[in-house]
């Protein structure tokens, strides 16, 4: 705060006297005179001079006046002290001015200044230092349940009780007497008051209790709703869109939240340019009721009109109309253009992309007024390298990297290479894929593949031709319904056990295939669903050719259901089934049977452990080895599956703990029958990130058999279903 001071007449007289009789600096060097005897009055009076008894006689001349003698020597009158000696003030020297070229010099850098304490102060703290401890016991507030948020905003208690005077602990106290104020006015308290007390306790102990005291007063409530604004189609739109009404309390989050509510609906209906502006509250101490007032700039009612794109483009203006979901002379609404703009992120091809209306003035054939939008593109880099890695048991370490060009033939157009290295799964491919083809959401793909697998129910060398159109979820748009169909083409030379010779041979299948999926969803997360289900539907009509040709069908259906019991726990169940038709389990190739086990499968059991298995003689048997057997225990796979698994998914923080349970069996028959399941249990491990968790999980087969994993140990992202 500013002030102004000012001297009062007496003392500015006293300080302007004191100033005009200062005494001449002596150059002697002799000591200073003893004081000299007092004047008497009689000789005082007799030296000043005479004044005219006339109060109106004129003055003097100025050139009557002389320049006063030089002052008469001072009779010492004291021998024993040395008489002061008086030196003429005209003939002290004067003293030289600098010279402009020193005024002109820069002044030296703050730089060159030791600012560093002494020694003896920065070695340790001021020891005349002294911390006080103060307590805060609040009331008032805790009836309109505003201790929380005055606990979070305190000055007091963000001093954690310790301040370094009682003035301090006071300054607090008075900020946080308008904390309090502020917060009980926001519900409509406007005459609330707060009053705070600081005392010792015990008495003079040091130690403070700064007492809150916090009286809200009566609540006020709305006397009426005024709403300043144009004219509106239809006409109640603003006063439909505001809610608000007389006799609601004057609460800050409901009014702004209601003004909030204007703001978002206006553009989604017709009037992109809409403001809201400055509310205006007049309150009545009377009856403690307020009037409100809201002025608001409508604007246009406005339908969408033309598309235009500027900037560093990724794609031109055509492409960017096939990802809209409204066509022109539709009645503008802004999520349509938030719906634009995420399909354009979603593309990943921008480092920056806007989408804004523009006002054209132009009229519609209805009478709304036509807007154009505007699409500001910055192209990013087109090209990424990804990696992802997971560990299972049976199937081994198993490591993907992709190297991808996002739009190398424009629009969309993206080419992929990647690379398989694991302990038991080799391979690379190519991929061209154009996303958003010839509609939205719709994917075209092309695939060229060539792997080698080595698990222990076969090993195999494949080279696959592919092509397919799907629609399918991704991170930003979770779709309840999801499809794809296709065409494979399939080459596989694989080791397969020949029943009737006892032993494995090696042959080569020529398979054709059309795969179709259905999918239904309605979880709230692809990566970790919470609650919801999902169903899932595989037909593949396929034909073999391996000395004959065979014709037959793979089928599969599965369900899974998410059930939160509460905000950190949720029951995740799964259940699964296939069925191959038309064909015997020995004429398929067995890359093309059925397995079950594995971390996506049935947890506790080796990768494809589950079902029928072979027992044949073990080549690398040693006598000498007592934990080497003669034989070994591989699995055939089947024409059947069914799987079935239950998790309680607590989670607390970014870590969660998931027991689990699963069941399942592979058989001969084209339809899974119900008996012989197995069973595994085990407990997992989750990491959450922004991208999905990480799953680790250990598990055990019950009832082990011979030949079946004690442990199994499944690492990947994702949950398990």
């Amino acid at each position: 705060m500013l002030a102004s001071v000012s001297l009062s007449p007496a003392i500015a007289a006293a300080q302007s006297n004191a100033s005009a009789s200062a005494p001449v600096q002596s150059t002697s060097s002799e000591p200073a005179p003893s004081p000299q005897a007092i004047v008497p009055d009689a000789e005082f009076e007799q030296a000043l001079p005479s004044l005219s008894d006339d109060p109106n006689a004129p003055l003097e001349p100025i050139e009557d006046f002389e320049t006063p003698a030089a002052p008469p020597p001072v009779t010492n009158t004291r021998p024993d002290v040395p008489a002061p000696q008086i030196t003429d003030p005209a003939a002290i020297p004067p003293q030289p001015l600098p010279d402009e070229a020193t005024l002109a010099e820069p002044l030296p850098p703050l730089a060159t200044f030791d600012i560093n304490p002494p020694v003896e102060t920065a070695e340790g703290p001021d020891p005349r230092t002294v911390e006080i401890r103060y307590t805060v016991a609040v009331t008032g507030l805790e009836e309109l349940e505003l201790n929380g948020q005055f606990e979070e905003l305190s000055a007091l208690e963000e001093g954690d009780g310790k301040a370094a005077n009682a003035a301090m602990v006071a300054a607090r106290a008075r900020e946080d007497e308008q904390l309090a104020v502020r917060l009980m006015r926001s519900l409509g308290y406007y005459d609330a008051a707060a009053v705070s007390t600081i005392e010792q306790n015990p008495a003079n102990s040091g130690n403070l209790v700064v007492r809150m005291n916090s009286t809200p007063g009566e609540r006020y409530s709305l006397a009426s709703v005024t709403i300043n604004g144009g004219p509106t189609v239809p006409p109640e739109l603003l006063t439909r869109e505001l809610p608000l009404k007389v006799g609601d309390s004057i609460e800050a989050v409901r009014v702004q939240g209601a003004e909030a509510n204007l703001a978002l609906k206006l553009p989604q209906q017709g009037y992109p340019f809409a403001e809201i502006g400055q509310r205006d509250i007049l309150l009545d101490e009377r009856d403690f009721t307020g009037d409100y007032t809201l002025p608001v700039t409508v604007g246009p009612r406005a339908s969408f009109a033309t598309i235009s794109t500027e900037g560093d483009l990724a794609f031109d203006r055509d492409h960017v109309e096939l990802l809209a979901r409204f066509e022109p002379g539709e009645l503008y609404d802004v999520r349509m253009v938030d719906d634009l703009r995420d399909a354009l992120i979603a593309t990943n091809l921008f480092s920056t992309v806007s989408v804004e209306p523009q006002r054209t003035g132009r009229a519609g054939p209805d009478g709304t007024e036509q807007v154009d939008l505007l699409v500001r593109q910055n192209a990013g880099p087109p090209r990424t390298l990804a990696a992802e890695a997971g560990y299972g048991t049976g199937q081994g370490i198993r490591v993907e990297g992709t190297w991808t060009h996002r739009n190398l033939f424009p629009p969309e157009g993206a080419l992929i290479g990647n690379v398989i290295a694991g302990t038991q799964e080799q391979g690379a491919g190519l991929t061209f894929r154009r996303s958003n083809a010839g509609r939205r959401d719709r994917t075209f793909q092309l695939q060229a593949l060539a792997n080698r697998s080595n698990y222990d129910a076969f090993e195999a060398f494949t080279g696959t031709l592919a092509a397919r159109i799907s629609y399918d979820s991704t991170p930003i748009w979770q779709k309840r319904f999801t499809y794809y169909y296709g065409v494979e083409l399939i080459g596989t030379n694989e080791d397969v056990f020949d029943f009737d010779l006892n032993e494995r041979v090696r042959r080569t299948y020529g398979i054709a295939a059309l795969p179709l999926f259905a999918g239904f969803d309605t979880s709230d997360d692809l990566l970790n669903p919470t609650r919801g289900f999902r169903l899932k539907l595989n037909l593949s009509p396929e034909g073999s050719i391996q000395g004959a040709s065979r014709f037959y069908a793979r089928t599969m259906v599965e369900a899974t259901g998410y059930f939160p019991v509460s905000d950190s726990l949720v029951i995740a169940g799964r259940a699964r089934a296939g069925g191959i038709f038309g064909i015997d389990r020995d004429d398929l190739a067995p890359s093309r049977r059925y397995y079950a086990g594995g971390g996506g499968s049935v947890r506790g059991f080796g990768f494809q452990e589950l079902g029928p298995r072979t027992i044949e003689a073990n080549p690398d048997f040693d006598p000498e080895d007592e934990d080497s057997s003669p034989t070994i225990f591989r699995p055939v796979g089947g024409r059947s599956l069914n799987e079935f698994a239950i998790e309680a998914r607590y989670r607390f923080g970014n870590f969660g703990i998931v027991p689990f349970l699963d069941a399942g069996q592979v058989y001969d028959s084209s339809l899974p029958k119900g008996s012989d399941l197995r069973f595994g249990a085990g407990i997992g491990g989750r990491f959450y990130t922004n991208f999905g968790p990480m799953r680790v999980d250990v598990a055990t087969p019950i009832n082990r058999q011979e030949g079946e994993s004690l442990i199994a140990l499944y690492i990947s992202i994702g949950q398990a279903f």
